[in-house]
């Protein structure tokens, strides 16, 4: 189905270059497949290409697509590599968002309904719940915005600060719908009409903002809500008074860097923000280094109207969903709600620490769905995905972290299925074991393997770390190191060559070298084991022969890039002196006082390498190196912060 999905885009863009034509083109066929109740492959261009069944049934999702293969293109990226938010896993966090307001629907709007927030023609209606709103009234004042929401319990404003095509707003259109079923038409259209003034939707794009309006007008009518052709009846709105009350609550405009256009604030602000580090802005832009520099300066001088900055947790090769984050919860009101569709990484990886201290210190971080790489939420995306919740204000005291989840679990009507695995972190032991970064350690879902990995971080997590100076090792004032290996793969590939009897070179280690036997790690290279086949892969690119030499010592390497499906995280070996490794290496630069100590102790410095080798890849450091790992590559500083426990019997190793 993917396969069909991206030949049809192909032939699309062979059919129609022009990718907002594109957008144009599908909307006013949608339009007219909604007015005359027919499939959408009905009332497309004949010279369209024929739509394939995988896309006839979701009109929304290849509106999403054909939005970002143009925001992709425009912003100088691939448009092969754009994806789009799934609708249903939209209607999901909505659903899991919402589940604890259905109580809600039988129940009168708030008695503090902002009289701003509905056209002249329905301010009587307010009225009615308001008898002590009047037009004078401060509308921005945060006690008269408190616990807003409709009848069908959906807290407004309802924010999206990068609402692309509109697939939430739509998505919760559909549930407000569907609440408001048991309500008279004349309750249903002031219910309605409340929603829609309580849209408060940001983009930077006037393309992207006319698509989600379009969208949310086609929503609405699909649930019977707008008449697309007439002034509206008792039960439906006229198209002319939706598309004046979107004009004001669908907006373009830059929610980093500018100010918020409304003035109430957010009491729900639901979104997936874009996924870019600034760097790779503008990659295909003619003056891309430019553009980058600049916004990279706006982004870190950008001020509140106190003058403060905006952003507390810019640190570093900034990615955008991280300042999206921050600036949703600035944006909401106090006890305002948060969920946020962003990478997974953010558990683990040490550049978002400042941001999980926001979030957990001074906010309550209340839950977290996690989907590994391999569940691949977004088409064509192996990134790992993570939807978090959040309440403004307060300190997290326990958050609730649920996977890893399987794309089977999601569920547009509940959020996620039953029984999925969950695991508490709460703020006392979770504060000991990440020493006040707010890390999520990665989970199995078995729950034998679950406590095997709770008692590994527990047994370690107070224990000194390799880098430390003065630990049992190393009494020095000298750290431990991390280095990469010498050679750049990429750089100086005309020098790494197969390796064939009888030519002159060096041998090159890299991470297929490493093997594992049982719980023996070892280095399997043709220039130091025999028998290994002429067509093994141990001999492709496995010989140097570039100018730079090798170090003229043992090393003690770590396999730098470990396959998600592999059992072990880290693989530690030691590489002879006459080697040279690959930049898909690590090895650890121990100062010279450590490896005579290690070298009096075992006799040798290969046999104390070897001996250190097996305490680092002892089950339980294991254990803890993949439950902290942010992703598949394995970083200097988490080798660094490895736990570093004495052993409780030493044991000496001979080379093998």
């Amino acid at each position: 189905m993917v396969s069909d999905a991206s030949g049809w885009y192909a032939r699309l863009d062979r059919e129609c270059s022009d990718r907002v034509e594109q957008l144009e083109t599908w909307l006013n066929s949608w339009e007219e497949a909604t007015r005359h109740g027919i499939p959408i492959a009905a009332t497309l261009p004949n010279h369209w290409p024929t739509l394939p069944a995988g896309l006839l049934s979701d009109p929304g999702a290849v509106l999403d697509h054909l939005l970002a293969r143009n925001e992709a293109e425009s912003d100088g990226r691939s448009p092969r590599g754009a994806y789009a938010t799934p609708a249903t896993f939209a209607e999901a966090i909505l659903s899991d968002e919402l589940k604890n307001t259905r109580e809600e629907v039988s129940k009168e709007p708030s008695a503090m309904l902002s009289l701003s927030a509905l056209p002249p023609g329905f301010r009587a209606y307010a009225q009615k719940f308001n008898q002590d709103v009047t037009e004078d009234k401060d509308d921005n004042s945060e006690n008269d915005s408190d616990d807003l929401q409709t009848r069908t319990g959906i807290s407004i404003p309802f924010a999206d600060p990068s609402v692309g095509a509109g697939v939430f707003a739509a998505r919760l259109i559909r549930i407000h719908a569907e609440r408001s079923e048991k309500f008279t038409p004349e309750e249903r259209k002031k219910d309605t009409l409340v929603l829609l003034n309580g849209f408060q939707m940001l983009d930077n794009s006037e393309i992207a903002i006319k698509c989600a309006r379009r969208r949310i007008l086609i929503a609405l009518s699909r649930c019977d809500l707008v008449d697309l052709d007439g002034k509206g009846d008792e039960g439906k709105i006229g198209r002319k008074d939706t598309e004046k009350i979107l004009l004001k609550s669908i907006q373009c405009g830059d929610a980093l860097r500018g100010e918020w256009p409304w003035g109430e604030k957010p009491g729900l602000l639901v979104c997936r923000p874009p996924w870019l580090r600034i760097k790779d802005r503008f990659r295909g832009h003619p003056n891309g280094s430019g553009l980058r520099k600049e916004l990279s300066r706006q982004l870190r001088n950008t001020t509140n109207k106190d003058g403060s900055r905006r952003f507390s947790t810019l640190r570093g090769n900034v990615n955008l969903y991280r300042l999206f984050l921050e600036r949703g919860i600035q944006l909401v009101r106090k006890d305002g709600r948060v969920r946020m569709i962003v990478p997974d990484s953010l558990l683990r990886e040490k550049s978002s620490i400042p941001l999980r201290k926001l979030m957990v210190e001074s906010n309550r971080w209340s839950s977290s769905w996690s989907f590994p790489e391999n569940q691949r939420i977004f088409p064509g995306v192996s990134q790992g995905v993570l939807v978090i919740g959040i309440t403004k204000g307060g300190e997290t005291q326990k958050m609730i972290s649920l996977g890893p989840l399987q794309t089977n679990e999601i569920t547009p009507q509940n959020g996620l299925a039953n029984n999925v695995p969950t695991f508490d972190m709460v703020r006392e032991s979770w504060n000991s074991w990440t020493d006040g970064n707010w890390s999520v350690p990665r989970m199995p879902r078995d729950t034998y393997d679950r406590r095997r990995v709770v008692r590994a971080i527990t047994e370690l997590a107070e224990q000194p770390r390799l880098s430390e100076e003065n630990n049992w090792l190393n009494p020095t004032g000298k750290p431990i190191r991390v280095r990469v290996g010498e050679i750049d793969q990429t750089n100086w590939s005309e020098d790494i060559i197969d390796w064939k009897s009888g030519s002159r070179g060096t041998a090159f280690i890299r991470g297929i070298h490493f093997s594992t036997k049982g719980e023996d790690i070892s280095i399997v290279h043709p220039a130091f084991v025999s028998g290994i086949k002429d067509d093994a892969v141990q001999r492709t690119q496995a010989k140097w022969v570039g100018s730079i030499r090798p170090k003229g010592q043992p090393r003690l390497a770590c396999q730098a890039i470990v396959n998600a499906q592999l059992e072990r995280r880290l693989r530690w070996a030691v590489v002879p002196s006459d080697c040279v490794l690959g930049n898909s290496v690590n090895f650890l630069e121990l100062p010279a006082e450590v490896l005579e100590r290690i070298s009096e102790e075992h006799g040798s410095v290969d046999n104390g390498l070897n001996w250190l080798a097996v305490h680092l890849n002892s089950e339980t450091l294991d254990l803890w190196s993949r439950a902290w790992a942010a992703n598949n590559n394995v970083n200097n500083y988490e080798i660094e912060n490895l736990p570093f426990p004495k052993p409780n019997k030493i044991r000496s190793m001979t080379v093998q």
